[in-house]
């Protein structure tokens, strides 16, 4: 952190420091609570999703195989991966998985559809993809299970 001498408003340094233990956690948490109601789609169809053995064809039909094997495994990062996230726990392999995931997803299924989201293109990917490389590169943050336990990836 630059000090405050550094700042344009000096004063909201105080605002900074205090909240800067924080960020890290607030990253964390964001990205797997924006990635668990998508792997609950998948899996039980909730939130207007298609359940597990839609998404299980789907991935047949986008030429996935074995198709089963793809479906869970998306469920498995989205749902178990999110969850993990969500508390800090094996927070880099989580991460990790999350940023495998986003990669595949820009490159392979949301790429097509061009930038915007609106038109079935990657830019939230692209988002939970740089979101899962800041957890993965900075690790569970203050306030997770790795942390309480005192150990981390």
């Amino acid at each position: 952190m630059s000090s405050d001498r550094n700042l344009i408003i000096p004063g909201v340094g105080g605002i900074y420091r205090a909240f800067d233990g924080v960020s890290d956690t607030l990253i964390r948490v964001a990205l797997g609570a924006l990635l668990l109601p998508h792997g609950l789609q998948k899996l039980f169809g909730w939130f207007g999703g298609r359940g597990l053995q839609a998404n299980t064809e789907l991935f047949g039909k986008l030429g996935y195989n074995p198709p089963w094997l793809w479906a869970n495994l998306v469920v498995g990062t989205e749902v178990i991966g999110s969850i993990l996230l969500i508390v800090g726990l094996w927070t880099r392999p989580a991460a990790l998985a999350v940023a495998i995931f986003a990669f595949n997803a820009i490159i392979f299924t949301q790429g097509r559809g061009g930038f915007f989201w609106s038109n079935g293109g990657s830019e939230y990917s692209i988002l939970l993809f740089v979101c899962a490389l800041f957890v993965l590169i900075r690790g569970a943050g203050a306030y997770s299970v790795d942390r309480a336990i005192g150990r981390e990836f």
